[in-house]
């Protein structure tokens, strides 16, 4: 390996990472713009840019810290399941809520949480939320239990069941992506 070509690298790197931030987020800010906008005119292309290097740029001094990313096969393998989880949960909630009102048997849930990484916990909760039937409520000060709002749980059995299916199916994916 060429040494001169690292050295060269690396402030270049740092002046990139300095200008651009967050590339990610830029990308979606640019692409949420124009299809929030639903236009591609170069005024809306200019100011999308504009937003999306800038609002990245400006809010970088609140993030302590960055996400990193591990398995980006886990993220779409998620995002599959969560997506899929969504349809079958709208389905669910309608059956239960058209029902009768005696059926259900909401309760709040204690999930104990073994991913430590802030950017995990969050992405956890909202996941959780974006279920229908179940709503993150809190997450503890020590960070080892999230509280979950379950719209049908009527025994322990169904507790524990739910506390386990949010542990595989969403908890131990984000845990390969962000530990």
């Amino acid at each position: 390996m060429n040494p001169s070509r690292t050295t060269a690298r690396g402030p270049a790197r740092r002046l990139l990472h300095r200008l651009l931030p967050a590339p990610l987020l830029s990308a979606v800010l640019l692409l949420a713009w124009l299809m929030l906008n639903e236009s591609t005119s170069a005024g809306h292309l200019w100011l999308a840019v504009a937003l999306a290097w800038w609002l990245p740029w400006w809010t970088q001094r609140f993030r302590p810290e960055q996400p990193r990313i591990g398995r980006w096969r886990t993220v779409l393998r998620l995002l599959g399941r969560v997506l899929a989880d969504i349809v079958v949960s709208n389905v669910e909630v309608a059956r239960r809520v058209l029902g009768p009102e005696a059926a259900l048997r909401s309760t709040f849930v204690w999930v104990p949480l073994a991913i430590r990484d802030a950017h995990g916990m969050a992405a956890l909760a909202g996941i959780v939320t974006l279920t229908p039937g179940t709503l993150s409520s809190e997450i503890t000060a020590d960070r080892r239990h999230l509280l979950v709002h379950a719209l049908h749980c009527p025994d322990a059995a169904a507790e524990a069941a739910l506390v386990a299916s949010i542990k595989a199916r969403y908890e131990a994916p984000l845990k390969e992506i962000f530990e």
